[in-house]
């Protein structure tokens, strides 16, 4: 008894530290779309991330309901606040993207919610107990899958133009705090729904970090390298100026 105590005490604390984390991570893009907003320009930040962790929250609120999936309700608050955070950075993101960006933005953000409702309508009007769990819990899953790959555009950006410039590094330090913490969680609730996608999203986001450690002086370098090619040429032109004026003087 003593051992199943401790470990429903440290899976409801791994669940708050994943809450903890996720806010964290759901609070990290407001950088992003500060910028966003000033320059009144998504310049070449994407919008599909932020779609993708919307569809997610959608999932992981219904897959942690008490109805759908027992002792998850940790889960349905986290995704509850983020859905909404999401929510309003896809709104920010419709406003200052381009017009060819908004109708795509607004396609996918038109399939996210139409499959989400079906799923959901089928689950309750159809499905009971293990099958209901199976259904929702493969949809999270899939949605946390998508969630965490969608910045391997963003990380082969990264790598193409050597720059980190648009993968900031809160967001990826964000998202492997979060996925270790909830990965944890479910391997003490023996959760393969929560241990898998967490378990990759893990993976991905050790891979950003890396890229960052690997690319963040790139940028500084290469203003460096320009500050040096100015300086250059201010020097060149000085000389060039003291000989007209020793030209002059004789």
């Amino acid at each position: 008894m003593g051992h199943v105590h401790v470990i429903r005490i440290l899976h409801t604390t791994f669940g708050i530290f994943g809450n903890v984390f996720g806010i964290l991570l759901f609070l990290a893009p407001m950088i992003t779309f500060k910028r966003i907003i000033m320059k009144r320009s998504t310049e070449k930040f994407s919008g599909v991330p932020y779609l993708m962790s919307l569809f997610n929250c959608l999932f992981s609120a219904w897959y942690g309901l008490p109805f759908v999936s027992p002792n998850n309700t940790l889960l349905t608050v986290l995704a509850s606040i983020g859905g909404a955070l999401e929510a309003i950075y896809v709104l920010i993101f419709l406003i200052f993207a381009p017009k060819k960006e908004k109708y795509k933005i607004s396609g996918i953000l038109f399939l996210i919610i139409s499959i989400f409702s079906i799923v959901a309508l089928v689950s309750v009007l159809t499905l009971h107990d293990t099958k209901r769990k199976l259904l929702c819990g493969l949809a999270f899953a899939i949605t946390c899958i998508m969630m965490f790959g969608a910045p391997l555009t963003i990380m082969r950006q990264v790598i193409k133009s050597k720059s980190v410039e648009y993968m900031p590094f809160f967001l990826s330090l964000s998202i492997f705090n979060s996925s270790t913490s909830w990965t944890i969680y479910g391997l003490l609730g023996k959760d393969l729904f929560i241990i898998v996608p967490n378990s990759i999203g893990s993976l991905l986001a050790c891979v950003q970090l890396i890229l960052y450690a690997i690319y963040r002086d790139s940028k500084k370098k290469l203003d460096v390298k320009m500050e040096g090619s100015i300086e250059k040429g201010l020097e060149k032109t000085q000389i060039e100026i003291q000989k007209n004026m020793e030209t002059y003087a004789l």
